[in-house]
Formats: structure tokens, C-alpha cells, sequence
């Protein structure tokens, strides 16, 4: 989905001698394997209308297609390829690429079924996932046109365990429930009806925009801003933490057209953080991307947002519309600003797996150097970001450095946005201040521990960040002080478990996690996440083995995926060995 009609020719340079060729054309006569019916072929023009062929719209053309037929036929897909100019290995290798594509090959006929997502990642599987899912396998058995799919975390930790139905999640859900709901189908289809964002009338009677257009105007200098988040110490809030008034400079320094591309595929297990803002506040967000464009100096926005949050991606549409009406009328443009649509892949929160993905390629991460400040999106300098990071930068501005600064315990500087789940009272983002110990964390802003439930044991940064046990529950949270423990902070999805759950189990899980999202690209993570779930799933667990291939995993695979897979098993056999 975009929400310009096509980006600017100096952004997305065509490809030489080839772009806008048909296919036939470009393969020196005729088409070569399969060749499309003259149904597939009218299905796709209908389908595309004047939409353009870009090979960069490739996903998204994809999407357009299941959207519309509930799978992706053979046939459609050779008319696509030759309606885009592309080969059909192409076509084949993306849509094969992505967990949310389902390729048809025989081109059934079948009506589009209606899915039923049971999340089954961490804090749903502690909460019974697996019980629910095959209770509802067992109930809607009889029932036609229904189909039950375990899935990776659909970003609703705090609501486990979360059943979606269509694209309407169901939080707390049990088997009765889901079942009540689907016997009182809404009018209206299985829509997400839970966004309740402020409107841009209030928005702007609060102060909103009023920021951007003073630097829009020159009344603010872009020097000084850039300083002012450097001197508060705000860090990408994605997982790496990178300085983002470094960042702004780098890029910044880097020959024009420079492109931005912002990262809301937030797949790691544990982490919603992003939707929580998004769907109460998303002008702050919008604010602080063009206050970044605009201090750096972007010529089009790239705005990647995960596939499992379809309401969330037609709101930004509908409020980047509004924004763009609005600064029209005090005189001022906005760059070209595109939405991207994710397709169920957790490889694409790396940031040049989402560049690939963006470009409607596989998203399979780069090899470093270059870095994607050099040559990123569409091989031009590219300013990446994480949501959270652009959603303080208005506040920061406004109040100033030392009230971002002052912020924090333990000698931290900031707030951080926790994202708390698991056996805790009070589930959800909590805004604390950074170096917040998880105890702390749970007692004065989870309610503490659910009824029944007592301490064991906590990731502090998702699936990735490792398993800390809770004598390590007083350690400050923050970047940089988890490392030497064998963890890391991450996004801040921390999920909390009890004396009822088994860190042993909980590392499987994760491990099987990480095994089903490997992109496959290089030979340590892709087999190495395959062969640790089977050495995990033994009675007795080989530990001299594993760490040969932990190490194996974190010294030698291409991206962060393989390297920090292996973090969850380590500790479970460092802090846990009771229960080996």
C-alpha cells in the first residue's frame, strides 16, 4: 500500500534497458515456463488497475492478489511475472519466502477460508496456547471453511493467550469463546475494531505539528536540534541503540537523494510496544519522521509495518493523508511517504532484511560493509529507524535535553517503554525510567506477581535476549548493563515467568521459535537453530554439544538472528541447572 502513487524516478532509479520491457521482450522471444491463461492474465490487469509495476511493489502486488482470491494461484502468479516484467523463479522465490503468502498449486477453485491464528511464542504458550489450539481443532472440527493455524507472536503478549480471527484479535481467548464468536459473524467481516487514536484536531489543540512547522519555517535551527537530542542521550529504540543524533549526522553527511526507511515490524516475542503508541497516538510518530526527514534532508519515506497489523497500517494511511492536507495548507510539502506491508517475516526487523523486503525482495539481511547509512534502500544513503525511537523526539525537543536526561535510576539516562508480560498482574507498555531494576519493574508498575505465582525467572529483551533468573531480578535494565550476565535489554519485551513454568521448556520455545523464522541465507543459523531444537528436545540435554554449537551459531551467522539465538539456551544451562 502507498500512499503516493509511485516514488520519484531519481529515488527508484528503473533498471537499465530492461524496465518497463514486458517480459517476452527482455528473454529474446517468448515467455518462457509456464505460460498464463488469458483469465489469469485479464485477473491480473483487473487486480492492478494503474497501479505501476515496479519490482519494488512485487509484496505488495502479492498481497493484492490473497487479499482478493485467499491464496496465490500458479497461473496469477505467471500473469504477474510477465505483467511485471520479472522471471517467474522471481515470483516464486519471494512469495515462497514469506509465512503469510500460500501458493496454490493446483489453482483451486475453494472460497478463501477463514483463519484462525493461535499465537503459540512465549507468553501465550505459558498462558496454555497449545491447550486452546487443540480444543478449537477439536470443536470447529465439523465446521467448513475453517482453518486453525499455530503461529508466531502476533504483537498482543499483554492479552494472552490471543486467537485472531480473520484480521480480529481475540485476547484472553478460550475455546467457547472463539466459538460463541464465530456462530455471530459481524456484518461487517473480521475486522479489528480496537483503535481508539487521538484525532489530529486534538492532537494539534495540544501543541501537535507546532514543532515541525517552526523548523519547516526556519525558526528553529536544525543544528541546534540535532545537538539537543545528542545531549539527552536518546538510542534507537529497536534493539541495537545506536545514539540517534549520531545517526542523524551520519546520514546527514551522506550525498543526496537520501532516503528514510522506519522499521514497525516488531516480530520479537514479547514486544507490542509499537502498536500501543500507534494506535493511541500516531500524529507524535508522524511528527517525529518529518521532524528526522526534515533535519536530515530525505526525499521519500519508506514506513514498514508488520502484516499481522492491518488496522494499524489503514490508520497511518488515513492520518499521513491528513497530515499532508494539513501542512498544504500552511504552505509546506512532505516527501513522497510510502507504507510498506510486511508478509510474516521476523527476519524483516533487521534493518537491511527490511530494505530487501521493502525493495520486494526475500529479506535476507546484508552483508556489512556497506552500512545502510552508505548504501541502503535502493542502494541510496538511508536514515533507519524504529518506531519508538521518532515517537520521543518531539517531546524531547519541546522540554529540552536535561528532562530526557534527568530521567533514570542507577546512573541510566531516559525512559524506557517496557513491554511486560507473563505471570504478572498487570500485563502491558509501562514507561519507566531506564536502569529500572525488574523487580522494581514488576512491583511498582505490573502490580506484581499474579496471585499463586513466584518469581523464578524473566527475559529481559524478548526471545533473543536470554533468560535471567531472579537473583538477577535487581540488575539494572537498560543497554549495556545485561551484557555481561549473557543477555541483552533489546526492545524492552520483557516476559515474566513463575515456579510454574520450566526455564528448559521456556529456551525450547524460543529455540523453535528462532529455527521457524530463520531466513535459511547462511548454513550456522539455518541449521544450526534446526539441530539445537532437536538436541533441546532430549530428556538430557548435551551440553558440551550445544555450547560447540552456540558458538558456532553466534561467532559465524551473517545477522543478529543466528548470533543471539543461542542466548536463551546458554542461559537456561548457566542460571537453571537444577532442572538438568
Amino acid at each position: 500500500m502507498s500512499v503516493h502513487s509511485k516514488p520519484p524516478a531519481r529515488v527508484i532509479p528503473l533498471q537499465p534497458a530492461e524496465a518497463g520491457r514486458p517480459a517476452a521482450a527482455k528473454r529474446g522471444g517468448g515467455l518462457r515456463g509456464r505460460q498464463p491463461s488469458a483469465e489469469a492474465r485479464q485477473a491480473i490487469r483487473d487486480l492492478l488497475g494503474e497501479l505501476p509495476r515496479d519490482r519494488s511493489l512485487l509484496i505488495e502486488h502479492l498481497h493484492r492478489i490473497q487479499d482478493s482470491r485467499g491464496r496465490l494461484g500458479v497461473d496469477l502468479l505467471a500473469a504477474l511475472a510477465e505483467a511485471m516484467g520479472l522471471s517467474q523463479a522471481e515470483v516464486h522465490e519471494v512469495a515462497s519466502f514469506y509465512h503469510h503468502f500460500e501458493i496454490d498449486r493446483d489453482d483451486s477453485k475453494a472460497p478463501p477460508e477463514l483463519k484462525l491464528r493461535v499465537c503459540v511464542s512465549l507468553s501465550c504458550a505459558m498462558q496454555g496456547a497449545q491447550g486452546l489450539s487443540q480444543d478449537l481443532r477439536q470443536l470447529l472440527q465439523d465446521q467448513q471453511g475453517l482453518r486453525v493455524i499455530e503461529v508466531s507472536c502476533v504483537g498482543r503478549c499483554e492479552q494472552a493467550p490471543v486467537v485472531v480471527i480473520g484480521q480480529r484479535p481475540v485476547g484472553q481467548a478460550d475455546a467457547q469463546t472463539v466459538q460463541a464468536l464465530l456462530q455471530s459473524p459481524p456484518a461487517a467481516g473480521w475486522q479489528d475494531l480496537t483503535l481508539q487514536p487521538q484525532s489530529q484536531t486534538e492532537y494539534i489543540a495540544h501543541g501537535g505539528y507546532r514543532l515541525l512547522l517552526e523548523l519547516l519555517r526556519g525558526q528553529r535551527e536544525i543544528a541546534a536540534s540535532i545537538q539537543t537530542l545528542s545531549e539527552a542521550g536518546l538510542r534507537g529504540l529497536g534493539g541495537a541503540g545506536f545514539p540517534l543524533g549520531r545517526k542523524w549526522q551520519l546520514v546527514r553527511a551522506q550525498p543526496a537523494p537520501r532516503l528514510m526507511a522506519v522499521n514497525i515490524d516488531e516480530g520479537e516475542p514479547g514486544t507490542f510496544k509499537d502498536r500501543h503508541y500507534l494506535e493511541r497516538e500516531p500524529q507524535r510518530f508522524l511528527e517525529g519522521v518529518l521532524i528526522s526527514a526534515h533535519c536530515v534532508g530525505i526525499d521519500a519515506i519508506y514506513i514498514y509495518v508488520r502484516d499481522e497489523y492491518p488496522a494499524l497500517r489503514d490508520l497511518l494511511a488515513k492520518e499521513i493523508a491528513a497530515l499532508q492536507a494539513h501542512l498544504q495548507a500552511q504552505g509546506h510539502a512532505t516527501p513522497s511517504i510510502h507504507l510498506r506491508r510486511g508478509a510474516g517475516a521476523y527476519i524483516c526487523g533487521e534493518e537491511s532484511a527490511m530494505i530487501e523486503s521493502i525493495e520486494g525482495k526475500r529479506g535476507w539481511p546484508r552483508q556489512r560493509p556497506p552500512y545502510v547509512a552508505e548504501r541502503g534502500l535502493f542502494d541510496r544513503p538511508t536514515l533507519e529507524h524504529n518506531m519508538e525511537s521518532l515517537f520521543w523526539v518531539r517531546d524531547i525537543l519541546e522540554r529540552g535535553a536535561d528532562w530526557f536526561a534527568a530521567q533514570g535510576r542507577r546512573g541510566r539516562k531516559g525512559l524506557r517503554s517496557f513491554s511486560l508480560s507473563g505471570r504478572v498482574a498487570k500485563p502491558g507498555v509501562h514507561l519507566a525510567p531506564a536502569g529500572i531494576s525488574l523487580r522494581e519493574l514488576v512491583e511498582e508498575y505490573g502490580g506484581g506477581m499474579l496471585p499463586g505465582h513466584e518469581l523464578y525467572g524473566f527475559f529481559p529483551g524478548g526471545a533473543s535476549g536470554g533468560i535471567f533468573p531472579a537473583h538477577l531480578a535487581d540488575e539494572p535494565l537498560d543497554f549495556d548493563t545485561l551484557q555481561p550476565h549473557g543477555g541483552f535489554i533489546g526492545s524492552a519485551a520483557v516476559i515474566v515467568f513463575s515456579l510454574a513454568d520450566r526455564a528448559r521448556d521456556l529456551a525450547l520455545k524460543a529455540m523453535e521459535f528462532f529455527a521457524h523464522e530463520s531466513c535459511g541465507q547462511c548454513v550456522p543459523c539455518r541449521e544450526g537453530t534446526q539441530r539445537a531444537v532437536q538436541l533441546m528436545q532430549a530428556p538430557e540435554w548435551n551440553a558440551p554439544l550445544l555450547e560447540e554449537l552456540a558458538q558456532v551459531m553466534s561467532e559465524a551467522s551473517i545477522c543478529g538472528l543466528g548470533q543471539a539465538a543461542p542466548n536463551p539456551m546458554r542461559c537456561a544451562l548457566r542460571y537453571f541447572p537444577q532442572e538438568f
